[in-house]
């Protein structure tokens, strides 16, 4: 068994047959990208969300437009993935589910949203930290009808902070900021 430093300063123990890597490291680990799929803003409390292409993000406040912004640090923008729209149509017996009525910022593919709670990420220019779950509210049973709120738990997304204001477009990628700077150690340009 040898010792072998990381990229990220950690440990990692290995032997010829198995390399077991420090769990700090496989937390800043991700098999690749996210992506954009959605954005939405809310004008107004209740108001219905507008659908955008791109949105003006704002340093410590969030979206330009968005009736949340600067009104809590730690929820400046809102999450959902969207590998989770399936899941609530399952349990809700249909199929599509329109982001706008689940009332989040945000619809992201392809990462694990709840994996980057207390880390960076960046999304177009703007980078964020993620706070913790977006918990449902009881307007779920309205938007979605009865059973709404329950479905939602647990499939509800994510809260971040932002950290660096900047625009964020439909297909941008969602890059966690360690395995970012990770990459650019590995394959320098």
């Amino acid at each position: 068994m040898r010792v072998a430093p990381t990229l990220a300063g950690h440990t990692r123990f290995e032997t010829q047959a198995h390399r077991m890597d420090s769990l700090s490291d496989l937390l800043v680990r991700f098999p690749h990208s996210g992506e954009v799929a959605w954005i939405g803003r809310r004008p107004a409390r209740r108001a219905e969300m507008i659908h955008c292409t791109e949105v003006t993000v704002l340093a410590g406040r969030g979206l330009e437009g968005d009736h949340y912004a600067g009104r809590s640090g730690s929820r400046g923008v809102t999450l959902l993935q969207a590998e989770h729209l399936a899941v609530l149509g399952a349990l809700l017996r249909r199929n599509p589910i329109d982001p706008a009525l689940l009332r989040r910022n945000l619809v992201i593919f392809g990462v694990n949203l709840l994996a980057l709670k207390g880390q960076r990420f960046r999304i177009g220019t703007a980078v964020l930290e993620g706070t913790g779950p977006c918990p449902p509210c009881s307007r779920m049973e309205d938007a979605l009808g009865p059973g709404g709120y329950n479905a939602m738990r647990g499939h509800a997304g994510l809260n971040a902070r932002v950290i660096t204001g900047g625009i964020i477009r439909l297909g941008d990628a969602v890059v966690p900021c360690l395995a970012e700077i990770d990459r650019k150690e590995i394959f320098p340009r």
